[in-house]
């Protein structure tokens, strides 16, 4: 039997053990996760990001960190920002040692861009960045794919805004990371209806594509990416189909679109090759410099 007290929390095992709620051995029982150093939670409860970072705050006084970039994003509800695997990003406020599990960053933060949110699976409100600062570390910290990504689903799920990343863009430009958070935050599209989605799209403009239009309202049922000014759209679907063979890959529908159908399974090479030959098919020339490709790769982009 779980104390109720104990019951889908997080806690800090001293601390039941001094209540007299638990004895050393029950908190190697079965019923009881350890998370971090003399933090555990009930073992019912789902280990993913958001445990992991209620585990991490439970373990540092109050008010001395903020949960941030992706961290963050999961906190306000974007789970796939980050995994239970990945290090809980934290901007410290006062002094704090080295966390294990985590990814601490000393770089000043406006009360402006604070908010409490609360974390899945708990009862209490946490102090994280507000979803357009997020944002904005996260286009400084991450690569340029999963940053894009985690705007991605911040817009998607009406979290913050265009103008809203617009004006923080604006606001921290001459921080450092301020121009290359302005480049990654202006690839974001909050159409894109999952990190799949955001990753594959990025990747193909880095590969050398134009910048694709995720899930344009073009068809009954949208392409997950399209280029309206090409007019080529590109769909995944559940298996080759025999005039997707036939045709390399591509068909023309009746309103004049190039539809470019592969299964999920296909390499990126191939969908590369495919869309490459679509778009140069309907007038696209690469005029893009690769040093602009390569600038958006660099972390150390200002």
């Amino acid at each position: 039997m779980r104390p109720p007290p104990l019951e889908w929390q997080v806690f800090r095992g001293s601390a039941a053990v001094a209540a007299g709620l638990l004895s050393a051995h029950q908190l190697r029982g079965r019923g009881w996760i350890r998370l971090r150093h003399d933090v555990y939670a009930d073992s019912r409860l789902p280990v993913d990001h958001a445990l992991l970072c209620r585990a991490t705050l439970a373990r540092l006084p109050p008010d001395s960190v903020v949960l941030a970039g992706p961290s963050a994003a999961v906190a306000h509800g974007v789970v796939s920002a980050a995994l239970a695997s990945d290090p809980v990003h934290l901007i410290v406020r006062s002094r704090v040692g080295r966390q294990t599990g985590t990814q601490l960053h000393r770089v000043p933060v406006s009360p402006d861009d604070l908010c409490l949110v609360s974390l899945a699976g708990g009862s209490s409100v946490v102090p994280a960045t507000t979803p357009a600062r997020t944002a904005w570390d996260a286009a400084v910290w991450l690569p340029l794919a999963d940053a894009v990504a985690l705007t991605d689903g911040l817009l998607f799920h009406r979290l913050v805004t265009v103008a809203a990343l617009r004006s923080v863009t604006s606001r921290l430009a001459d921080r450092p990371g301020g121009r290359r958070a302005g480049h990654t935050l202006g690839l974001a599209d909050g159409r894109a209806a999952s990190r799949a989605e955001s990753l594959l799209r990025v990747r193909l403009y880095l590969a050398g594509l134009p910048l694709g239009v995720a899930r344009p309202p073009i068809f009954a049922v949208a392409p997950c990416l399209a280029w309206p000014e090409f007019r080529v759209a590109f769909f995944r679907t559940a298996s080759p189909s025999a005039a997707a063979s036939a045709s390399g890959g591509a068909v023309t529908v009746d309103d004049g679109w190039l539809v470019v159908r592969l299964a999920p399974q296909s390499a990126f090479s191939e969908v590369v090759r495919h869309l490459r030959a679509a778009l140069a098919g309907r007038g696209w020339r690469n005029a893009r410099k690769q040093d602009v490709v390569e600038s958006a790769l660099s972390s150390t982009m200002r």
